[in-house]
C-alpha cells in the first residue's frame, strides 16, 4: 500500500483538478451544527495555512480505496475507535513507546485496525506543503468522510481546527470501545457517556453498510449461541448454511472474514437497516437494534427512508468528531502520527 501511494505521489497535484466528491447532500454549515462554533473549530481552518489540505486526502483515499475496495471501512472505523475513546485526538495512531501502551494493541483494535498506512501517506504530503500545520486528529476526520463519500454515501462539511494528544491508553480502548457481543444498554451507556445518545447509536451503527468482521467477533451466533448448543433463534435460517461455510466450527476460522452487509458490500447505502428487518445482521449488537423499542423506531424509519438515513449520519459524524477535542494550545501537531514530538 504505501509503495501504491508514494507511485502516485509525484502526480498529486494532477489530481487537485478532479471531481473528487460525490455528494448526495451538501449541507449548511453553522446553523446546522450550532456546537462546532462553541467547539473553536472551524471550516475554513487550513484555507489559507494548508489551501490544498482536501484535495490531498481526497486523492490519497480515492487512491487507498482503489487499491483496496475494504479500505473506505478501515478508514471510517479507525475514526470511531479514535473518538469513542477519550475523544478525537488521533491517540489511536500513537505507537507504543516505554512509558505508554497505546491503543493499537488494545482487544478490539489488536490485528484488526487498519489504514493507519493511508493516513501517514497523507501526513507525509501534509509536512511537505504545509510543515508542521496539519494536526493527525484533523487528517484522520477528514480521511473518514471521505471513505464515506468514495463508498458513494453523503458530502458533509468538516469543522478543523483539532490537535493531537500527547498520549493513549491500551486500557482506555478495551474498557470504552463497543464490543459486538455485549448487551445493547452497555453500548448505548458508553455512547451517552460521551454525549452522543440512543438516535447517534443506530445511525452510527449504520456505518456497517461498509466492511467485514472477523468470524470470532459472532461465531458463537452460528453454532452455541449463549451455551445453548444451537444457533441464535433470531438469525434468519436461510442466512445460516452460508455463513457456517465462512466461518466452520473450528478456532482456525476465527480470523476468517464476513460481510457486515452481504447485499451491497462495499457500497455505503441504509441495506443495513433491510437486513436488520429481515434478521440478517452479522453482529449480536447489530441485531439487537430491531429488539428495543428505543432503537427499533429509527432502524424502521433508515430502512424505509435512505434520504434520512443519509442526512442523520452525516450530523451524527460531525458530533462525533466533536467529542473531546484539543484546541488552540492544547495539544499538539505532530510531525508524525505515531509519534509525539
Amino acid at each position: 500500500m504505501p509503495d501504491m501511494a508514494h507511485d502516485h505521489h509525484q502526480n498529486l497535484c494532477s489530481f487537485f483538478t478532479l471531481p473528487l466528491f460525490l455528494a448526495i447532500f451538501v449541507f449548511p454549515l453553522v446553523h446546522m451544527y450550532p456546537s462546532v462554533v462553541r467547539s473553536q473549530l472551524d471550516y475554513n481552518f487550513y484555507d489559507k495555512s494548508c489551501p490544498h489540505l482536501q484535495s490531498m486526502v481526497s486523492y490519497a483515499v480515492w487512491a487507498a480505496v482503489r487499491n483496496d475496495s475494504r479500505m473506505a471501512a478501515s478508514l471510517l472505523r479507525l475514526h470511531f475507535h479514535d473518538c469513542i475513546v477519550n475523544g478525537c485526538d488521533a491517540s489511536v495512531l500513537l505507537d507504543d513507546r516505554d512509558n505508554m501502551k497505546g491503543e493499537k494493541n488494545a482487544p478490539p483494535n489488536r490485528n484488526s485496525l487498519r489504514g493507519f498506512e493511508v493516513i501517514d501517506f497523507i501526513k507525509e504530503d501534509a509536512e511537505k506543503f504545509c510543515p508542521s500545520t496539519v494536526s493527525c486528529a484533523d487528517i484522520l476526520t477528514l480521511a473518514a468522510r471521505e471513505a464515506v463519500v468514495q463508498a458513494g454515501g453523503p458530502f458533509w462539511q468538516v469543522p478543523l481546527g483539532r490537535r493531537d494528544g500527547t498520549t493513549a491508553s491500551e486500557k482506555a480502548a478495551t474498557d470504552q470501545i463497543p464490543s459486538p457481543i455485549e448487551p445493547l444498554q452497555n453500548i448505548i451507556t458508553k455512547f451517552t457517556s460521551k454525549g452522543l445518545d440512543v438516535k447517534d447509536v443506530v445511525v452510527l451503527s449504520g456505518g456497517h453498510t461498509i466492511g467485514f468482521a472477523q468470524c470470532f467477533t459472532f461465531k458463537r451466533r452460528l453454532f452455541d449461541f449463549k451455551g445453548s448448543g444451537k444457533p441464535d433463534p433470531t438469525l434468519d435460517s436461510s442466512f445460516l448454511p452460508s455463513l457456517q461455510s465462512m466461518c466452520p466450527n473450528k478456532d482456525s476460522s476465527n480470523t476468517n472474514l464476513a460481510p457486515l452487509d452481504p447485499t451491497s458490500t462495499f457500497r455505503f447505502d441504509n441495506m443495513y437497516y433491510a437486513n436488520l428487518v429481515n434478521n440478517t445482521g452479522l453482529l449480536e449488537s447489530d441485531q439487537a437494534l430491531t429488539a428495543d423499542p428505543r432503537t427499533a423506531q429509527w432502524v424502521n424509519s433508515y430502512n424505509v427512508y435512505p434520504y434520512l438515513f443519509s442526512s442523520d449520519f452525516a450530523a451524527s459524524m460531525v458530533k462525533m468528531g466533536n467529542l473531546g477535542i484539543l484546541t488552540g494550545q492544547k495539544g499538539q501537531i505532530r510531525k508524525k502520527c505515531g509519534l509525539v514530538n
